[in-house]
C-alpha cells in the first residue's frame, strides 16, 4: 500500500512539473513588447544603492535598511527629472528573513513611487566579490571601486549545487509577491552573466532564471542585458529570450550608437541599464541626448557617492582616498550638492526640470 501511495504521489509531482513546463510562456513578440512600451514616455535614471550601503546585503538586511537615506537620495533624483531606478536584490537577504525582505522591498517601492520613480529589480549578478555573509558587512577599502560589492550566487553555486533549489524558491516567491505591481517596470533576471571569467558556466543559471520567471508570468517583462560582444552563446540566449532588449555600454557616443543600430534589428524596445563613465568618454553630455532621441531608457551607474566608492574608476585605485579630479560614476555628494552643476543643469534641460 505504501508503495502504491508513493507511486501515486510521484505521478502527481511529475504531472505538475509537466504542466508547469507546458504553461511557461514564450518570450514576448515584437508586437507585444512595443505595445507595452508605448504606454511609457522616455524614462531616465540610475543604478541605485543608498550612499550608506556598501553592497546589496547592507541595503536590504533589516539592521541596515536605511529608508531615510533612500527617501532623501531619491528626492535628489526626482529634482533633476529622473524617473526610474535599477536596484539589485540578493538571495541571502531573502533567505534569512523572507517576509521582512519583501516588506522592505515594498517600503522601497512606496518611497520611489512617492518620488514618481519606477523600479527595475535585479536578481543575480556575476560581478565583483565571489563570497559573502549575512550580518555586518566589510568597510569600504579606501579609494577602490566597489570593494564590497558581492556576486549572487557567486562561488556558492559551484561549491554547493543544492543552492539551486533555494534560488528557484527565491525568484518565484519575489515574483509572485510583486507580479502585478505597477511600480515595477521590469525584472532584470541576471546582471552581466559570464563576468568574472565565468563565461558559459553562467548559462545554466541564466536559463533557469528565465524558466522560473516564465512559470510565474508576471505582468512586467523579463530581461537580461547583453554586455560583452565576445560571449556569443550567452548573448544569443539573452537576446532571443528577453521580452525587451536590455544592454550595457560604457563606450563613447559613436561606439554606443553602433551598439544601438545593431540591437534595433531585433525590433523590440531598447533599455540601456548601464552607461556613463566620464573618463571613458561616456557622459551625460554626449550619450544621454542620443538615448532620448531614440526613446531608449537611459540608466547610468550611480546616483550619490558613498560606500561603494564608484566615483573611482574600475581599474584606477587611489589608495590615499583623495577625490579624483574627474569622477568615474555618480552625480551627487551626500549632502545633495552636484558633482558638476553644469552637468545636472544639462540633465534637467533634457528631462524638462528646468
Amino acid at each position: 500500500m505504501k508503495k502504491l501511495q508513493i507511486s501515486i504521489a510521484l505521478f502527481f509531482v511529475l504531472l505538475t512539473v509537466n504542466i508547469q513546463a507546458q504553461t511557461a510562456r514564450a518570450a514576448w513578440s515584437k508586437e507585444q513588447a512595443n505595445t507595452w512600451y508605448a504606454n511609457y514616455s522616455w524614462l531616465r535614471g540610475c543604478d541605485f544603492i543608498p550612499s550608506t550601503a556598501i553592497n546589496q546585503l547592507e541595503m536590504w538586511q533589516a539592521e541596515t535598511f536605511d529608508s531615510a537615506t533612500i527617501n532623501r537620495e531619491l528626492g535628489y533624483a526626482e529634482s533633476i527629472g529622473m524617473n526610474i531606478m535599477r536596484v539589485y536584490l540578493h538571495h541571502l537577504a531573502w533567505q534569512i528573513d523572507k517576509e521582512g525582505f519583501k516588506n522592505r522591498m515594498n517600503i522601497y517601492l512606496s518611497i520611489a513611487d512617492k518620488h514618481n520613480i519606477k523600479t527595475i529589480f535585479v536578481f543575480f549578478d556575476d560581478c565583483w566579490n565571489p563570497t559573502y555573509h549575512a550580518g555586518t558587512q566589510p568597510a569600504p577599502k579606501t579609494g577602490i571601486h566597489n570593494s564590497g560589492w558581492v556576486r549572487d550566487p557567486g562561488q556558492l553555486l559551484y561549491d554547493s549545487a543544492s543552492i539551486i533549489t533555494t534560488l528557484e524558491a527565491y525568484v518565484k516567491d519575489v515574483l509572485n509577491t510583486f507580479r502585478y505591481d505597477k511600480r515595477i517596470f521590469l525584472w532584470d533576471l541576471y546582471n552581466e552573466p559570464g563576468n568574472s571569467d565565468y563565461g558559459n558556466k553562467s548559462l545554466p543559471l541564466l536559463k533557469n532564471a528565465f524558466t522560473w520567471g516564465r512559470e510565474v508570468n508576471p505582468d512586467q517583462p523579463l530581461s537580461a542585458g547583453v554586455w560583452n560582444s565576445q560571449l556569443n552563446d550567452l548573448n544569443a540566449y539573452q537576446l532571443t529570450n528577453s521580452d525587451v532588449i536590455t544592454y550595457h555600454d560604457y563606450n563613447s557616443v559613436d561606439v554606443h550608437r553602433r551598439t544601438i543600430d545593431t540591437l534595433k534589428n531585433y525590433g523590440k524596445p531598447l533599455i540601456c541599464t548601464e552607461y556613463m563613465a566620464r573618463t571613458r568618454n561616456s557622459t551625460f553630455f554626449t550619450v544621454m541626448p542620443m538615448l532620448k532621441e531614440n526613446k531608449i531608457v537611459a540608466i547610468n551607474w550611480g546616483l550619490v557617492a558613498g560606500k561603494t566608492n564608484t566615483m573611482y574608476a574600475w581599474d584606477t585605485p587611489m589608495p590615499k582616498g583623495e577625490e579624483p579630479k574627474v569622477w568615474f560614476h555618480d552625480i551627487f555628494r551626500k549632502d545633495g550638492t552636484p558633482y558638476d552643476q553644469k552637468e545636472t543643469q544639462f540633465i534637467k534641460s533634457l528631462t524638462g526640470k528646468q
